[in-house]
């Protein structure tokens, strides 16, 4: 992994920024409400902690959207990422493997047994390692049902954690941080504060220092992950926490690291946390 030393000022990098790609202010809208259908409302705000000192709030990005994209999710006939949280409520009672099992006969009904997993993820296993979603879900294909485990960004792994998510729709983010967390939450925030690649960039650059500014067509936000996993139309598909933590670092024109690594989910940690309070909206719509 290719990154620099955090001795650069951010005013130097920033002004690099500027340079390259021209910047815009423009605040999230401050009167935006997001209702699901006209029924669940979600918080797109909340108070910041001793875990975003350097925030006044925190922000969903779907505040930063533009009006059409923020309607997209309101409506979950029109939200494109329901196609795929579809597609895993198919896969959640389908038998695979040699045990010829289907989620639904260990776990039963996702509405159930599901409600509130993506809220606390990552998570410790039971042998204290942490795991994302991705890991739990490739845990039971090969370890209970005898089946091959599924690519971290594939199809049937985003629209298995599609619609896992769903079931904690409107639940507040709520992570474990102490105890033997820590030293993964540790971990993800120093790589949070650490600047990357030839733009020398952090995580904090753009979604702490900078959000709010528009760097060409894009509007950055404070990067929270209670959407994910969402549906991007720039891909025209749904995209998973590590893809789109690999996109940003290889912006910064850095080696990134993998999709599944000890790094990505200390990452995932730490930016969980960021979002406390905030609704998990999966799925979401982003641009």
């Amino acid at each position: 992994m290719q990154h620099l030393k955090p001795a650069k000022s951010f005013a130097l990098t920033a002004a690099a920024l500027v340079a390259l790609t021209g910047v815009a202010m423009a605040d999230p809208d401050p009167t935006a409400e997001l209702v699901i259908d006209g029924e669940l409302h979600l918080v797109t705000r909340a108070p910041s902690d001793a875990i975003t000192p350097n925030l006044p709030e925190r922000y969903s990005g779907w505040l930063f959207r533009e009006s059409d994209t923020r309607a997209m999710q309101m409506d979950d006939f029109e939200n494109p990422a329901m196609l795929a949280a579809e597609a895993g409520a198919d896969l959640w009672t389908t038998a695979d493997g040699t045990a010829g099992q289907s989620c639904q006969d260990c776990h039963g009904d996702a509405e159930d047994s599901m409600a509130g997993v993506r809220a606390g993820m990552p998570h410790l296993n039971a042998d204290g390692v942490l795991w994302s979603m991705e890991d739990y879900v490739n845990n039971c294909r090969t370890e209970r049902m005898g089946a091959e485990a599924w690519r971290w960004s594939g199809d049937e792994m985003t629209s298995m954690t599609s619609f896992i998510s769903l079931q904690s729709r409107g639940m507040p983010v709520s992570v474990q941080i102490d105890g033997d967390a820590a030293p993964y939450w540790e971990q993800g925030r120093d790589m949070y504060y650490t600047r990357y690649g030839q733009l020398e960039l952090s995580c904090a650059s753009c979604h702490e220092e900078s959000y709010g500014l528009m760097i060409r067509a894009d509007h950055l936000s404070q990067g929270q992950i209670n959407g994910f996993p969402t549906y991007r139309l720039k891909n025209a598909g749904i995209v998973s926490i590590h893809n789109r933590f690999r996109g940003c670092i290889r912006d910064t024109r850095a080696e990134t690291f993998a999709e599944g690594s000890d790094e990505f989910r200390a990452l995932e940690l730490y930016v969980a946390s960021r979002g406390t309070g905030l609704s998990i909206e999966g799925v979401s719509v982003r641009p």
